[in-house]
């Protein structure tokens, strides 16, 4: 903590007076990396053979616009830790883009090569991008009233074709390729469309299942893939989580087990106008 601070100290005292330059241009590139790169306390740590657990904030959007954050914070942790370390993620998510969430569970996989235990847990909800996430965890643990699941997909998108026609307003599409666009807002729907639509969808629910299987072999897969979401016992029953406990408690433990504990967050530096 008082490392912390000392380091919020340089930081501020470095811009209010000299402005912008000295410290925060020299760890500007990546700056979580930058602080973490060369500090000798987690080897001190080591050494004195006590473990640390670094935690992080995942509060998801439908976009996975944290993303930039979680990828700087999982960098200063993969560049830091010592064998024996651990990670926890408070995951807070109703999902999202498959695509955003996708890459943020990569993000994840990055703790889990570099040796950490990854324990993710969910106080409200970790549904479907977020169970996307989440099931790429050593250990899931819920809040007794989070909300599990939503392993599916879904692609919905108003069509004002007709309405359009009545009003005797046209809209051209000109695209190369058979299927270079299938169901838009202004396009007459045609059954071929609707088709791929739907083979297209298949394809990524298939993904899902199989990255979900994968990561939780245990899980009786067709029966929990459904949309369907649980309350965290229901999840436990079925194996989406695997122990029913909060975020307090969890950090309670860790720390009682003797371990340092560290919140790990990347706020961008501020956008300052050039002179």
């Amino acid at each position: 903590a008082k490392r912390a601070v000392g380091l919020r100290a340089a930081l501020l005292g470095d811009i209010s007076v000299r402005g912008t330059g000295g410290l925060l241009m020299q760890i500007q590139d990546r700056p979580l990396s930058a602080l973490f790169k060369n500090d000798k306390a987690s080897s001190d740590d080591a050494e004195a053979g006590q473990k640390s657990l670094y935690v992080m904030k995942f509060p998801g959007d439908v976009q996975a616009s944290q993303l930039n954050e979680l990828r700087e914070e999982v960098t200063a942790i993969v560049r830091n830790a010592q064998p024996g370390d651990e990670a926890l993620v408070v995951l807070q998510s109703g999902g999202g883009t498959v695509t955003g969430y996708g890459l943020a569970a990569g993000q994840l996989v990055r703790l889990k090569e570099k040796g950490l235990y990854l324990t993710i847990a969910v106080e409200q909800v970790a549904a479907s991008g977020g169970y996307m996430m989440s099931c790429v965890a050593d250990k899931i643990v819920a809040s007794p009233f989070a909300v599990l699941g939503s392993i599916g997909v879904i692609s919905e998108i108003p069509n004002v074709y007709e309405r359009l026609k009545e009003e005797g307003i046209e809209f051209q599409t000109v695209t190369a390729g058979k299927f270079k666009r299938t169901l838009t807002p202004t396009k007459k729907v045609t059954k071929e469309d609707k088709k791929k639509s739907e083979e297209d969808i298949e394809n990524i629910f298939n993904l899902f299942k199989g990255w979900v299987k994968q990561n939780r072999p245990q899980l009786n897969i067709e029966e929990v893939a459904t949309g369907e979401t649980w309350f965290g016992p229901d999840a436990l029953e079925r194996g989406l989580c695997d122990e029913i406990k909060t975020v307090d408690d969890i950090l309670l433990d860790y720390v009682d087990s003797g371990y340092n504990v560290y919140e790990v967050k990347y706020d961008p530096p501020p956008d300052v106008p050039s002179s």
